[in-house]
C-alpha cells in the first residue's frame, strides 16, 4: 500500500483527487493510504441534513458523496483516506468499518485509553463522547473517504452542530486526557495500526 502524507491541505480538491483516483484505477493499481490535515471545513454526507449545522458560520460547508451527517475538519486533527480494492482484499464494507474502528482503539491504547464502538453509531468513543468519526464511499468496489481522530485543536466548532446528526454528542480530543503528541506523530503511530489491520495486498 502506497502511503502519501502531504501535510495540510485543502479539502475539495483532495476529495476530488480521491474520486479521479477511485475512477482511474483498475486491477493493477496498487492501493493507498493518504494521511492529512485539512483547514477548517464542514463537510455533509450524502444524506446529510443542513438542518444539523445548528449556526450560521464563516467555515465552509461542502457537500460530499460520502456516507453519514455532518461533521468538522481542522488543524490538529489525523484525517486518513483510505482508497482500497475491497474486492481485492476479500472485504465487505461492515468489515471494513470494524477494522478502521479497531486500528483506532488499538492507536488510543497506546496512550494508556480505553476506547470502544457504541451500537449504531459508526466512530470511536471515550466514556460516551466521540474522539474519532467514519465516513466511506464504496464505487465499484474501491473504497475512499476514510477516518478522523481528534488530536489538538479547538473543538468549537463542534458545538456549533449536531455531530454526525446526533444532538448533544459530546466531542472530545486526546489532548483532553494528557496526550502530549502532536497530530504527526499520532499518524505516524495510527499509520502502524493501519498498516497492521490492511496488510499489503499486492494488485493482480
Amino acid at each position: 500500500m502506497i502511503v502519501r502524507r502531504p501535510g495540510r491541505v485543502p479539502y475539495e480538491p483532495t476529495w476530488r483527487a480521491m474520486q479521479d483516483f477511485t475512477t482511474q484505477r483498475d486491477a493493477s493499481t496498487p492501493d493507498e493510504l493518504w494521511l492529512v490535515e485539512h483547514p477548517p471545513v464542514y463537510t455533509l454526507g450524502q444524506a446529510g441534513k443542513a438542518e444539523h449545522l445548528l449556526h450560521v458560520t464563516d467555515i465552509p460547508l461542502v457537500k460530499i458523496d460520502r456516507g453519514g451527517q455532518i461533521t468538522y475538519h481542522g488543524p490538529g486533527q489525523v484525517v486518513g483516506y483510505l482508497l482500497l480494492d475491497l474486492h481485492r482484499r476479500g472485504l465487505k464494507v461492515r468489515e471494513m468499518v470494524n477494522l478502521l474502528e479497531q486500528a483506532l482503539i488499538d492507536c488510543i491504547a497506546d496512550y494508556g485509553l480505553d476506547a470502544r464502538r457504541k451500537d449504531g453509531a459508526p466512530g470511536v468513543y471515550i466514556d460516551g463522547a466521540k474522539v474519532a468519526a467514519l465516513g466511506l464511499r464504496v464505487k465499484n468496489g474501491c473504497s475512499y473517504h476514510g477516518l478522523s481522530l481528534n488530536v489538538d485543536m479547538d473543538l468549537t466548532p463542534f458545538t456549533w452542530i449536531n455531530p454526525c446528526g446526533y444532538s448533544g454528542l459530546q466531542t472530545i480530543q486526546l489532548k483532553d486526557f494528557g496526550v502530549t503528541e502532536g497530530p504527526e506523530d499520532v499518524a505516524t503511530r495510527l499509520l502502524v495500526h493501519l498498516q497492521r489491520h490492511f496488510p499489503d495486498v499486492p494488485p493482480t
